[in-house]
């Protein structure tokens, strides 16, 4: 048995996006444990949970819930500039990141269009 939002490709990219983060941020230095390193996981947990709990309200309330998806990962990208910015992370890590973030914020839009197609056709 599974749930729907665990089909979803986005929820997937999601959850592999916390696994990079984890990875990244274990080699941030320990002051910034309760900082950055604390604040990016949280964003980034933030995308997966808000999907899976959309998924389980109304096509509009769940387009709610991809939108603050959306906001947790531009939280993320705004984490990831201070991190390069204060040398936490290389550019390359920075730019791998950023395209993670990039393919789920599209993935979270055209999944959101796709809720408010089939929502103006059921109302035809």
């Amino acid at each position: 048995m599974s749930f729907n939002f665990e089909k979803l490709d986005v929820y997937h990219k999601a959850i592999e996006f916390i696994d990079y983060v984890y990875s990244v941020t274990s080699n941030y230095p320990k002051e910034e444990m309760f900082g950055l390193t604390s604040q990016l996981k949280r964003a980034a947990v933030s995308i997966s949970l808000n999907i899976a709990e959309g998924s389980a309200r109304t096509k509009k309330d769940f387009r709610r819930f991809l939108d603050m998806a959306r906001g947790s990962v531009f939280e993320c990208v705004t984490i990831l500039q201070i991190s390069k910015k204060r040398k936490l992370i290389d550019l390359v890590k920075f730019t791998e990141l950023q395209e993670k973030l990039v393919e789920i914020s599209k993935m979270l839009s055209g999944l959101k269009k796709s809720l408010t197609a089939k929502t103006m056709n059921n109302e035809q």
